[in-house]
């Protein structure tokens, strides 16, 4: 098929708006790939290890952005790569010309002088500037939101360092998702402003905890990111432990829960005594980590689960005490209803997740199950070469949802559905045929698929939460009201197929 790879000069677009123009450009008839990616060298060994590297953007700088498209007619390959260009140009106005009274802002000088009241610097710039310019916000007295991946570690350490003494936050980087005051940034949903605050290293764990709280009838204050790699070692919470202080001091702020992978043990310490000596209740969510032998402070609450993570921190705003939650027995006729469905030889659990957090909470649960499963982030590097993320373009977990109703020893697929600014414009409604088809597909071979979905979303997300739901449950998926309670229905499928082996399909 015709490839055609070319280079845009300095022109930087950052992650989000590269996928979009790629999934608008992989919607044209006869398009079969669109990559779209700035030019850094980890970005070039990328589309080396998938086979796409080409000679004509080996000179390609990280400020460019290298654009390649495959297609299945020369027709359709110049459509395309003129749309690439249209978009990446960006819509202009009729007349073609600006207004004489309108200044792009190109430095964060002119922005601060424009807007002398801001208090936070959004930076999405190629990595090997990002420090540069958040160094340059911090010295301006700007807390920044730095979305900005492959910052070198020695540099977020100078960052980070820079914005201790100045007594400001660095969200990130790598920071996908934040809520600041009520204004979302990057990845985020529309929740309700409440007096309960967030902060932790995990996007889409802050999305589900926050959305949970929402539907608890509660509010957000603010969801600060701290970038994956705050808690190792090498950075030491430095961003975990100054949105401690800060929320800490915050008199809006009531209840705050600490959503994150498992940080280093010298940072666990320090971020315990930390709060500890805090008047101010605390959940503590470090997903897989057992704190349950810590000797803590009875204003320090630690969960194992997101839902758990939501649930204990609206106890918390209530006054009430809190019960971590177990397999819901409401729940467990559904999971033997879906099992008896099963046909001998189903008895693995696919966890087809779009974001890390929800893959990592579903394998620590099936493991006390002793499940058959696969959890797979379709998120991560190795499933978006040349792609858009899962929840900008669904084209991925289409094609892999189908290709696990053609094995036999599927007994149940998990899907997230993650809702807000930035997703596509309507996830559920992409992945209903595919979940359709899987099922249809299982019927013809004699066997039965359960789907188990849940939706990570509110009422007031542009794609809206009862919507999406409904557009799941029509398609046949069992839907949950959460992350958690998804993998455990389907870790309960998992282990009643596995127990009864004989079982037939009861539908036939």
């Amino acid at each position: 098929m015709p490839t055609r790879a070319i280079v845009r000069s300095n022109l930087y677009k950052d992650s989000v708006a590269l996928m979009r123009i790629a999934q608008v450009v992989l919607a044209r008839e006869g398009v079969r790939r669109a990559t779209l990616l700035m030019g850094t060298p980890a970005n070039k060994d990328i589309l080396a290890q998938a086979g796409m590297r080409d000679a004509a953007i080996e000179d390609a700088r990280p400020g460019d952005v290298m654009v390649i498209v495959e297609a299945e007619t020369t027709e359709a390959l110049d459509a395309a790569t003129d749309e690439c260009a249209r978009l990446l140009e960006g819509e202009r106005t009729a007349t073609g010309r600006r207004d004489a009274r309108e200044i792009t802002l190109r430095s964060l000088a002119m922005a601060s002088a424009a807007s002398a009241d801001a208090v936070l610097a959004q930076i999405s710039v190629p990595g090997p500037y990002a420090a540069a310019e958040a160094m340059k916000a911090l010295r301006r007295g700007l807390h920044v939101f730095l979305f900005s991946d492959n910052v070198p570690l020695e540099q977020e350490r100078a960052v980070k360092a820079l914005a201790r003494a100045k007594g400001l936050l660095v969200m990130g980087p790598d920071c996908g998702t934040a809520v600041v005051g009520g204004v979302p940034l990057g990845f985020a949903n529309v929740v309700r402003e409440g007096a309960i605050s967030l902060v932790g290293a995990s996007g889409t764990g802050l999305q589900e905890v926050m959305c949970q709280i929402d539907a608890r009838g509660h509010g957000i204050r603010h969801a600060i990111g701290t970038g994956g790699r705050d808690g190792d070692a090498a950075i030491g919470g430095s961003t975990l432990r100054k949105s401690i202080e800060l929320l800490a001091g915050d008199p809006g702020t009531l209840v705050i829960a600490i959503v994150s992978k498992p940080p280093a043990p010298a940072v666990a310490r320090q971020v315990l005594e930390q709060i500890a000596a805090i008047d101010k209740p605390f959940v503590v969510l470090f997903l897989g980590a057992d704190l349950a032998g810590e000797r803590l402070p009875r204003h320090i609450v630690p969960v194992a689960t997101l839902h758990d993570a939501a649930a204990a921190a609206v106890a918390l705003r209530e006054d009430r005490t809190f019960t971590a939650s177990g397999p819901n027995a409401d729940h467990a006729g559904v999971a033997e209803d879906e099992a008896r469905r099963l046909a001998a030889g189903q008895r693995c659990v696919r966890g087809l997740y779009s974001g890390g957090t929800f893959r990592t909470e579903a394998a620590l649960l099936w493991s006390d199950l002793g499940v058959a499963h696969t959890a797979i982030d379709l998120g991560d590097d190795e499933f978006t070469v040349g792609r858009p993320h899962p929840m900008i373009d669904p084209s991925t977990r289409i094609e892999r949802i189908v290709h696990e109703a053609h094995d036999p020893s599927t007994a149940a697929i998990v899907l997230d559905v993650v809702l807000g600014f930035g997703a596509h414009d309507d996830p559920a409604g992409a992945l209903a045929p595919a979940i359709v088809q899987a099922k249809a597909t299982c019927a013809r071979d004699g066997r039965y698929l359960s789907v188990v979905a849940f939706v990570c979303g509110t009422e007031g997300d542009p794609q809206c939460l009862s919507v999406q739901q409904a557009k799941l449950a029509e398609a046949g998926a069992v839907v949950m009201p959460g992350s958690t309670a998804a993998a455990r229905l389907a870790g309960a499928i998992g282990r009643l197929a596995a127990s009864r082996p004989d079982v037939r399909a009861a539908h036939r």
